[in-house]
């Protein structure tokens, strides 16, 4: 049986299911057979948009505005939406309301600030968003985007040549853009990531300028600046989008406290919280948990859809990434596999905070330490 038809199979069975628990009387309470410490709950969103684009498609980033509007009105019903202070003043979750849920966004796509906070807004639902300011106003491409756009223009074979110039004989042959996220990017240096990139452009042909100022994907100053009207809080996402355990202490002045500082200038409001790059746990190193809690993040989110149980540290929170396809699915990806999924880490222990990789200075490529992104970036 290959790979494709048993990924289909599990979506069916876990489909079934959750349409199966949705229907049953006291759903909810029968969730809570699974963990009954679940406290607050984070979902996350990306690209709120009708049409896919070569910027975009292969990255399972977006949601269309129907289907945002359909999760704002499931998260309405049936739980309490929080803001970040709440979440702050409650550090062990025992003040927040019942089923709270706090609603997230990635990225720096304008269609947050022209489709899903006015949407927010009539449900009366406030929203972090996390920002990576290299993008604001269009003067070049985020690299997912960019790797994205070559993918699906150019094929992966400018990709594959892109990264043989890196010179490293563990660069693997990438068969799509998901392989990119979870094998290549992880495993470079800073260094190595401009280099990878300067060379995707130069072998595409890219002029990456014109090309983002023509797509204006991502937000302006002035979307930025008027999200607080919107109940919308503003929080860091790293400067340029990287992976954290390729950060060494000199690489977080440029990456985030740089970030954090012109947010703050541009927004004129507080950045108080951080998400990590792809979402991976591997990521929130003891190196960068430390500098986050020093300069002033009073709130650490990452992307692995696991149960945040009462008493959860808000120096390291969860979110879901939902595939918002019902009530019922919504329902068990927020409800169901987060309690599977923390259940699953009891038993399995050991996926805590890891110290930065030396090896990745070394160019060596670590299977064990990409195996929560592959997870993160089943959709992004």
């Amino acid at each position: 049986m290959n790979k494709l038809r048993q990924n289909r199979l599990r979506h069916t069975a876990l489909d079934l299911a959750a349409e199966a628990l949705w229907r049953m009387p006291g759903c909810f309470r029968i969730a809570r057979i699974l963990g009954p410490s679940y406290s607050l709950r984070c979902v996350v969103f990306h690209n709120i948009s009708a049409t896919q684009s070569p910027f975009t498609t292969g990255m399972n980033v977006s949601t269309t505005p129907g289907k945002f509007e359909a999760a704002l009105r499931f998260l309405t019903t049936y739980y309490t939406p929080v803001r970040l202070e709440d979440v702050l003043a409650n550090a062990d979750g025992r003040g927040l309301p019942t089923r709270a849920v706090l609603v997230t966004f990635d990225d720096a796509y304008a269609s947050v600030a022209e489709v899903a906070a006015p949407l927010c807004r009539r449900f009366g639902v406030p929203a972090v968003y996390f920002v990576n300011a290299a993008f604001l106003n269009n003067q070049r491409l985020a690299p997912d985007n960019l790797l994205c756009y070559v993918a699906n223009v150019r094929g992966m074979d400018t990709i594959n040549a892109a990264a043989r110039t890196l010179r490293r004989n563990e660069i693997p042959q990438l068969y799509s853009v998901s392989e990119v996220f979870a094998r290549l990017l992880p495993s470079l240096t800073l260094a190595e990531r401009e280099a990878f990139l300067e060379s995707l452009r130069r072998l595409a042909g890219i002029k990456e300028r014109s090309l983002a100022e023509e797509t204006a994907l991502y937000l302006t100053t002035s979307q930025l600046r008027a999200l607080a009207s919107f109940d919308f809080e503003i929080g860091n996402h790293t400067y340029s989008h990287v992976h954290g355990r390729s950060l060494l202490q000199e690489d977080f002045g440029p990456e985030i406290d740089r970030n954090k500082a012109e947010l703050e200038s541009l927004s004129g409001t507080k950045v108080r919280s951080f998400s990590q790059p792809y979402g991976s746990s591997k990521d929130l190193t003891r190196e960068l948990a430390d500098h986050l809690e020093r300069s002033g993040h009073g709130a650490v989110f990452l992307s692995e859809s696991v149960a945040n149980p009462r008493g959860a540290a808000p120096s390291h929170l969860d979110r879901v990434n939902p595939r918002v396809d019902g009530d019922d699915s919504f329902f068990f990806e927020l409800e169901v596999l987060p309690r599977l999924r923390a259940v699953r880490n009891q038993l399995l222990p050991g996926r805590g905070f890891v110290r930065a990789d030396r090896d990745l200075q070394q160019g060596k490529i670590r299977s064990t330490e990409t195996e929560n992104c592959v997870g993160s970036m089943e959709r992004r």
